[in-house]
């Protein structure tokens, strides 16, 4: 069940461990944040443990079993990971950047990069024994959910805003998963879940399981291998909940570790200026996150103004020397247009985020003529492509 390297979860913020004990389900389940201090857990590896060529090669995010907590027979799996870095010379021509990447994460199960922890998740709680899991989600990490659940016969419910786009909520319930839809923003779907769910559930939400952001650093394996382990100068990802951001880092970060590159690339985390909690303390200093007021975005998936993991991000952006930044609405569409357009790839909002983060890179000089870039493009465009359409009609197209 559990991989050989895999130790156990350790607490954030204080001295709490919970050791690997494959006859206790809450330490396969790795079920919610420490009991101790209420910080989230996360799971520690022996690397020692860990052979650096298992790691080198493989196409699917399970093939690098030996760095997950499970091992990849117990995987509950659709073929998540191995997806594409797709090269961008016309964008890179036009910002003056020596090489642009779009890892696309789209060509996911379910279009989004949250299969990849979801996968982890689930299926933890599938080997925990769980009767029901359940989550609060802007969209994605509910329909992912619904979908690895229905592997294992288990129970799924997500809560998800009235905002959640529609293609979300028809395939949460099309991979047979029940739904509530909450009226209001994501703080409403996460204060419902909480108060109107009586019965005993798993929360898969994001740091409440420890495992979906483990899951998610099999990214930051893959865009290495893509590159044959050259680092590139920037790895430029959309931020919400802070997960992506912590899982890339941890994965970079055991890359080093395992000698597979020197040093850790800068990481740059992009958040639409009408909700952007982590840029805006990472611009004055602060290691917290205070809740963002009065989040307002079109970009719906990064609607996050608690975000749950926003500290671990803060630390991790600021270990690789990377930054937190923010871009309009507008900007963040056409940039998505603007890729779709001339490189092909079809960008949902929140990847469009990012490649929005990239114009600004090159526009401010942090990136030139010298640099190589890897923007995570993390969503299907097909999740809210009326979004899209609507901003091109709003230019007369």
């Amino acid at each position: 069940m559990f991989s050989d390297a895999f130790v156990g979860l350790a607490c954030t913020d204080c001295d709490a461990t919970l050791a690997v004990d494959d006859t206790d389900p809450e330490a396969i389940a790795g079920a919610g944040p420490c009991p101790d201090c209420g910080a989230p857990r996360v799971p520690e590896y022996d690397l020692d443990a860990v052979d650096a060529e298992s790691v080198r090669t493989g196409l699917r995010a399970w093939d690098r079993d030996t760095v997950l907590p499970f091992d990849a027979e117990t995987a509950l799996t659709a073929a998540e990971g191995g997806t594409p870095s797709v090269d961008a010379p016309r964008i890179a021509d036009e910002l003056g950047v020596g090489r642009v990447e779009i890892k696309d994460e789209s060509r996911n199960p379910t279009g989004s990069v949250l299969d990849r922890g979801l996968s982890v998740a689930v299926t933890a709680a599938a080997e925990s024994g769980a009767d029901l899991i359940a989550c609060a989600s802007p969209g994605n990490a509910g329909q992912s959910m619904a979908a690895y659940a229905g592997q294992a016969d288990l129970r799924s419910y997500s809560f998800v805003p009235t905002r959640s786009p529609f293609s979300n909520k028809a395939m949460v319930n099309v991979h047979g998963g029940d739904m509530k839809v909450v009226p209001g923003r994501l703080g409403d779907a996460v204060e419902s879940l909480a108060t109107e769910l009586v019965s005993d559930y798993l929360d898969l939400g994001a740091f409440a399981s420890p495992y979906r952001h483990d899951g998610l650093k099999t990214v930051a394996y893959e865009l290495l291998a893509d590159r044959d382990w050259d680092a590139p100068d920037a790895v430029i990802l959309p931020a919400s909940t802070g997960e992506l951001v912590v899982g890339v880092v941890d994965g970079l970060r055991e890359c080093v570790e395992l000698g597979l590159i020197d040093d850790l690339p800068p990481v740059y985390a992009v958040q639409p200026a009408g909700c952007a909690p982590i840029a805006a303390s990472f611009d004055v200093g602060k290691g917290e996150t205070e809740p963002w007021e009065t989040p307002d975005t079109i970009v719906g998936e990064l609607e996050v103004a608690d975000p749950p993991g926003g500290a671990l991000a803060l630390a991790a952006i600021r270990e690789t020397d990377g930054a937190a930044l923010t871009v309009a609405d507008d900007e963040a569409l056409e940039s998505a247009v603007a890729v779709a357009s001339t490189e092909t790839v079809e960008v949902g909002l929140a990847g469009g985020v990012a490649a929005a983060g990239l114009w600004a890179l090159a526009e401010d000089g942090t990136l030139g003529a010298d640099d190589e870039a890897v923007v995570l493009n993390t969503e299907a465009a097909t999740k809210a492509p009326d979004v899209l359409r609507s901003h091109l009609m709003g230019q007369g197209v």
